[in-house]
């Protein structure tokens, strides 16, 4: 029988910690440990950290972008280009897109991918509201950065098919994206070239 050798409320640290993305139980016992540790330094200021984005971040209405303000700061930037929407499939994306600094459009955020094995379908994602935005004679092309694996890319054609009444162009990643490979860690260079060298759809 195995038994706990912390408290209840460390052990619930501990399982909480473990939810996060790259995180099993046993790193998240070493990150709990480092953050009791360094309770004055890490912990406090974290758990403040923490409750000031509970409070204050949104989803922003137009784009499915997080910010401290809805519309969020890049749909309410004058300098982006309007002509052009970067579709993406989650934040994280978004993200890597702006640290690479290649692209001056506004963004929508899809929130996932179609997976009909996991019950991912159209009415689950953000589509309805890039179809409303992607109009022209505004908006002139879509470029879908999806993630290069077959989820992603049966999500770009079931897009083509959804955005081809509108008569916008519709375009995607090019080289520099490899099969199965995601935009979050893709590095700046190959977002670069995928971005340059996007091609129709």
């Amino acid at each position: 029988m195995s038994r706990k050798a912390a408290g209840p409320e460390i052990e619930r640290l501990i399982q909480i910690l473990a939810r996060l993305p790259g995180l099993g139980s046993r790193s998240a016992r070493k990150a709990a440990l480092s953050l009791i540790k360094r309770r004055n330094d890490l912990l406090l200021p974290l758990t403040e950290a923490l409750n000031v984005a509970a409070e204050r971040i949104v989803t922003c209405d137009l784009c499915g972008n997080i910010d401290t303000i809805s519309p969020c700061t890049i749909c309410e930037d004058e300098r982006r280009d309007r002509s052009m929407i970067v579709v993406v499939e989650d934040v994280g994306d978004l993200w890597a897109l702006e640290r690479a600094g290649v692209v001056n459009a506004r963004y929508h955020v899809l929130g996932g991918q179609l997976s009909p094995l996991d019950g991912i379908g159209p009415d689950q994602l953000n589509i309805p509201r890039l179809i409303e935005r992607a109009r022209p004679p505004e908006v002139v092309e879509v470029l879908l950065a999806l993630n290069a694996t077959v989820e992603g890319q049966s999500t770009a054609h079931y897009l083509r098919e959804q955005l081809a009444p509108s008569g916008v162009k519709v375009s995607v990643l090019q080289q520099g994206v490899p099969v199965g490979g995601e935009l979050d860690y893709l590095d700046e260079g190959t977002l670069a070239a995928a971005i340059k060298a996007r091609r129709s759809l």
